[in-house]
C-alpha cells in the first residue's frame, strides 16, 4: 500500500508542477473547488448536489469525483482521487462528503502536495480526532442529538417497537455506536421496545444489491412478529430505499432517514418523479411525499427533517469555500458565516454544536441538528 501511495504522489507531484509552468501567474478567476462525493448507487442526493454545483459555476471552476462503491476495499482509489484534485494549481479547496474511510489518508496525501487549500470534510466516518486533525472544517449531524430524536420522534408516531438496523463497521464508529446507545436508552424511558438488528454492509461480499435485499425480507418478517406499530431507522444510506419500500407496504413506521432529508430515499421508493423545473424546490417534494404517503393509508406515520443536510454541506459547503478564496474572511473556521450559507440554502434555522468527545473538544468540528417534519 505505502508503495501504491508513493508512485501516485510521485506522478501527480510531476503533473502539479507541470502544470504550474504552463501556468505561472494565476489570475483572479482562476480558482477551483473539488468535491469529493459518494457514487449515484450509494448517495444519489450528495451526488446531485455536487452536479448542482458543477452546473452553477461550470467545469472551469468546479472538480466532481466520486469514491469508489467499495471504498473500504479500494482507498488508494479514494487517495488518488483526493490527490489527482490537488495537483491542479487553480484548486483553492476541497469538500468532501461523506468523508468515507481513505479520505484521511488521502487529505495526508494532499498536504504533501499542498498546504495552502481550505479543506471542508461533511459526514465523516472516521473518528473525530483523526479527521479534526486533518480537515480544516468537519460537518457533521448531531449524532448524540439524533440519540435522543429519533425515538422522541418515534414515540410521537406512535412507535411501540424501534429497530435499529446496522453492521459491525458502521458500529465501531464511535459517534454512530454511541448514538445507538443513547437511542436504547432513551427508548426504554418512553416505553419503547429497543431491537437491535445486524444487516449485511453494503461495502462487503453481498454487497449493495445483497444488502438492500435483506431489508426487503426481514422488515416484513419483524413487523409480521412485532406488530405495525414499529419503527424502522437504518444506518446506512444505499438501505434507505428498501426500507421506506418495506415500511409502506408492511404500514410500519419510519422515522427519519440516516441522513434526514425529503430527497433521501423517498422520491424513489414512492415512484416521484421531479420535472425538471421543480429540481431543488423542497416545497414542491414535501407536497408530492405527503400527498403519496395519504394515498397509501401512511398518513401520520413517515417522517424527515425539512432540509437535505448532506446536500447542505455540499452546496453551502462549496459557497462558504468561494468566499473564503474571494477573501471575504480569512479564518478557515466561521461559524457565524456559515449558519448564514446553510440558512441560505434551507430556510430554516439550524442548530450548530461543537463536538466534545471524552472530555475533548474539537474547535473545528460541529454537529447539526433540525426538527422533524411528519407526512
Amino acid at each position: 500500500m505505502y508503495n501504491s501511495r508513493k508512485r501516485i504522489f510521485i506522478v501527480l507531484t510531476i503533473v502539479f508542477f507541470l502544470s504550474l509552468m504552463t501556468f505561472p501567474v494565476l489570475g483572479q478567476d482562476k480558482w477551483k473547488i473539488g468535491i469529493m462525493t459518494n457514487t449515484v448507487t450509494q448517495n444519489e442526493e450528495e451526488y446531485r448536489a455536487a452536479q448542482h454545483v458543477l452546473a452553477k459555476y461550470g467545469p472551469e471552476h468546479i472538480i466532481h469525483m466520486t469514491f469508489p462503491d467499495k471504498f473500504m476495499d479500494e482507498q488508494e482509489t479514494t487517495i488518488a482521487n483526493l490527490v489527482s484534485m490537488a495537483a491542479d494549481p487553480d484548486l483553492r479547496a476541497l469538500v468532501i462528503c461523506q468523508a468515507v474511510p481513505g479520505t484521511s489518508p488521502g487529505i495526508d496525501s494532499v498536504k504533501e502536495l499542498r498546504d495552502d487549500l481550505l479543506i471542508i470534510a461533511g459526514q465523516p466516518q472516521e473518528d473525530p480526532p483523526v479527521i479534526s486533525s486533518r480537515a480544516d472544517l468537519v460537518l457533521q449531524m448531531d449524532e448524540m442529538g439524533m440519540g435522543v430524536g429519533i425515538p422522541t420522534q418515534a414515540k410521537f408516531l406512535g412507535a411501540k417497537v424501534l429497530v435499529h438496523y446496522s453492521f459491525p463497521r458502521h458500529m465501531s464508529y464511535p459517534l454512530l455506536s454511541g448514538r445507538r446507545e443513547l437511542m436504547k436508552k432513551i427508548s426504554e424511558e418512553l416505553g419503547i421496545e429497543f431491537v437491535d438488528a445486524t444487516s449485511p454492509d453494503p461495502t462487503g461480499d453481498a454487497g449493495i444489491s445483497g444488502s438492500q435485499q435483506f431489508i426487503l425480507e426481514d422488515v416484513p418478517r419483524l413487523v409480521e412478529k412485532y406488530g405495525k406499530d414499529t419503527a424502522f431507522f437504518s444506518t446506512n444510506c444505499s438501505q434507505q430505499v428498501p426500507l421506506i419500500s418495506a415500511v409502506v407496504s408492511t404500514g410500519a413506521l419510519y422515522v427519519q432517514p440516516c441522513c434526514p432529508s425529503p430527497y433521501h430515499g423517498f422520491p424513489s421508493a414512492l415512484g416521484i418523479e421531479i420535472p425538471e423545473e421543480k429540481q431543488g424546490d423542497l416545497d414542491y417534494v414535501i407536497e408530492e411525499i405527503t400527498k403519496v404517503m395519504a394515498e397509501k393509508g401512511m398518513a401520520g406515520r413517515t417522517s424527515t427533517w425539512p432540509v437535505p443536510v448532506a446536500m447542505m454541506f455540499i452546496e453551502a459547503g462549496a459557497e462558504y469555500a468561494k468566499d473564503w478564496i474571494d477573501g471575504k474572511f480569512t479564518e478557515k473556521v466561521n461559524i457565524p458565516l456559515l449558519q448564514e450559507k446553510f440558512f441560505e440554502y434551507s430556510g430554516v434555522e439550524a442548530k450548530l454544536t461543537q463536538l466534545e468527545e471524552g472530555g475533548v473538544k474539537y474547535d473545528n468540528y460541529y454537529g447539526i441538528l433540525v426538527d422533524h417534519i411528519t407526512f
